[in-house]
């Protein structure tokens, strides 16, 4: 069994290193200034132990991985870029493969069911940083990070079992999910803090900001009558196994800040804060503190500007004018 890991920014260099380790063998799939850096100088993992170069086995496209039926595709692309990965993916990769999706937000599994009919969602909890091409940083120790997964949206089977025992020997927490729908939509909540954070920086403290595009996401949820793991049950599997050591200037932001540190030009907001919105607008439920905070999230991306650009202050007075 090879482990492909489509998508090798922070999440999914985290992973595929940690595979690599404990003696997976795995194919990282990247492009551009990070492929490059992948193929001439390998994957540099930064964590409180200490950093190490592994030497990584990378292609630029899958047309090049020579896929098997027993291979499984790990995808830890932005949502933005799903619905282009699986249209490569499909024309070079058996129908029956395993599809994996490790991302943000709840639209990639729907998009990856559309070409293949085994997919699994993975709820991701680990706290990385990638900022320069080939490096990244995982911050907590010695379990790097807790992984949930079932099969789309529910169910699970032992394909999904042989995943996460896999991904249990590899440093993470990994726990086969029935309802692995619930989990993702409860990050989903959890990441509309990703807009907020991108906005506003991190610097300040955004309370009211916070409350309202939860509460925003809440009302949605429930109008909608979608189920989703709450902040009791959410703790509870956190408990305290994830510990994220200072010592390695530990993360400094979450993905969509540093998607705008970078200076990528574009954000993954609208599979995020934008499916709220969305979701709103199908149900009938304002969210106007989403809404402006998606807008201004994609008008920074395209603009390439920074993290930070608007106070707590500023962005609330825009909802009251």
């Amino acid at each position: 069994m090879r482990l492909v890991i489509y998508g090798a920014g922070g999440i999914g260099c985290v992973i595929g290193a940690r595979l690599v380790q404990s003696g997976q063998q795995v194919t990282f799939v990247a492009r551009g200034e990070n492929y490059r850096a992948l193929a001439e100088r390998g994957l540099r993992l930064e964590t409180p132990e200490g950093e190490t170069t592994l030497r990584v086995s990378v292609v630029s496209d899958a047309s090049e991985l020579e896929l098997a039926e027993d291979d499984i595709v790990i995808i830890a692309a932005k949502s933005n870029d799903t619905m282009g990965v699986m249209e490569r993916l499909s024309q070079h990769a058996p129908p029956e493969i395993a599809v994996v999706c490790a991302q943000n937000g709840v639209e990639n599994e729907r998009v990856a069911l559309r070409k293949f009919a085994h997919v699994y969602g993975l709820c991701v909890i680990l706290p990385a940083t990638h900022l320069t091409p080939g490096v990244v940083r995982a911050s907590s120790s010695p379990l790097t990070g807790l992984l949930d997964l079932g099969c789309w949206p529910n169910g699970a089977d032992n394909q999904a079992r042989q995943i996460a025992s896999v991904l249990s020997a590899s440093t993470f927490d990994a726990v086969v999910r029935e309802d692995i729908a619930r989990w993702k939509w409860g990050k989903l909540l959890m990441n509309l803090g990703n807009a907020v954070q991108a906005v506003c920086g991190n610097k300040d403290p955004t309370p009211e900001l916070t409350r309202r595009t939860r509460e925003e996401g809440v009302a949605v949820l429930r109008a909608a009558n979608i189920d989703y793991v709450d902040r009791d049950e959410d703790q509870a599997r956190h408990g305290t196994l994830l510990n994220a050591g200072s010592d390695i200037d530990a993360r400094r932001g979450g993905s969509t800040w540093q998607s705008l540190t970078r200076a990528t030009g574009i954000v993954e907001t609208d599979y995020l804060t934008g499916e709220i919105v969305l979701r709103g607008r199908l149900h009938g439920v304002a969210t106007p503190t989403n809404t402006l905070l998606q807008r201004l999230s994609n008008q920074m991306a395209a603009e390439r500007r920074p993290p930070g650009a608007w106070s707590e202050k500023e962005v609330l007075s825009m909802l009251v004018s």
